[in-house]
This record gives structure tokens, C-alpha cells and sequence, in this order.
């Protein structure tokens, strides 16, 4: 049985609490994007921690904007997951993301906070910030979702 398979009939915070238990299917975008750990999700929140690094560089010498906009979209986008019940799914409608500092291989571990704004039978509201290990705040984001499913 495939690890989404064995998934099925769960609700989306009973598959955010395995992932942030290790026992659950890591997202491979997670290892690409230097993605570390999901802490204790709660229904409508989510915190990731991701590692600027080097390979994550655009060519002026700072990491690419794609990093934030990718790292802010997954927590935003698993902070609607973890309030769906088993049966639902989302995917990304419209992805906004403000960038207010940059950030180097330097900067150390930031952490992605995802919260639900609203949930509504069709389609969620999210929001996200991405700060820095000093609290720094780099970038916010905002986001709709289409909830999918029976």
C-alpha cells in the first residue's frame, strides 16, 4: 500500500500530526526546499521550520523570492488541510507573498506560520508569516484555497 493510500479516511490534522510525528508521508517539495520539521499542528494552524541555503540562491547574491513564496504556500496550504475533514482536499487559488527583507545562507532556520482566516465549504482563506531565528519577519502571505471533495 502507497503511503497516500494508507491515508484515506484520515482528516487532514490526523495527517498533519503523523507528518509532524515523522510517521507520516513527507512532501519531497520539504527536502528540496531545505524543509526541517513540522511542529504540533493544531486544526487551522501549522508551523514549519525551513534553512535558507546556498542552493537556494538567485544570481545577485540572495536567496530567490521562490523560496519564501514555496515555503509560505506549504504552510499555508497544510494549514487548510489541518482543519478538513477526511474526505476533503484543497488546492491553491491565488498565492500572494510580500517580501520585506532578504535572506542569505546566513540567516539561519526561519519559521513559516500558517493560520486559517476562513473556512468555508467551498474555499478558504489563509494567511502566513516567515520570520527569522531573532524574530525578524521576511515575508507575509495571503492566499485562497478551493476545497475540493465530497
Amino acid at each position: 500500500m502507497s503511503e497516500q493510500a494508507s491515508l484515506i479516511g484520515l482528516s487532514g490534522f490526523e495527517v498533519m500530526r503523523l507528518m509532524a510525528e515523522g510517521t507520516g508521508p513527507r512532501a519531497p517539495i520539504a527536502e528540496l526546499m531545505s524543509m526541517s520539521r513540522l511542529e504540533a499542528p493544531e486544526p487551522g494552524r501549522v508551523i514549519f521550520h525551513a534553512t535558507p541555503e546556498r542552493r537556494h540562491y538567485n544570481p545577485i547574491g540572495t536567496i530567490h523570492g521562490g523560496f519564501a513564496a514555496t515555503v509560505l504556500d506549504s504552510a499555508m496550504g497544510c494549514a487548510v488541510h489541518s482543519a478538513l475533514p477526511a474526505g476533503k482536499a484543497y488546492t491553491t487559488l491565488t498565492l500572494e507573498v510580500k517580501y520585506l527583507k532578504a535572506m542569505t545562507d546566513q540567516t539561519g532556520a526561519v519559521v513559516a506560520e500558517g493560520r486559517v482566516v476562513q473556512l468555508g465549504s467551498r474555499q478558504a482563506t489563509v494567511e502566513a508569516t516567515l520570520r527569522g531565528p531573532d524574530g525578524t519577519l521576511y515575508a507575509t502571505g495571503t492566499s485562497t484555497c478551493m476545497v475540493i471533495g465530497r
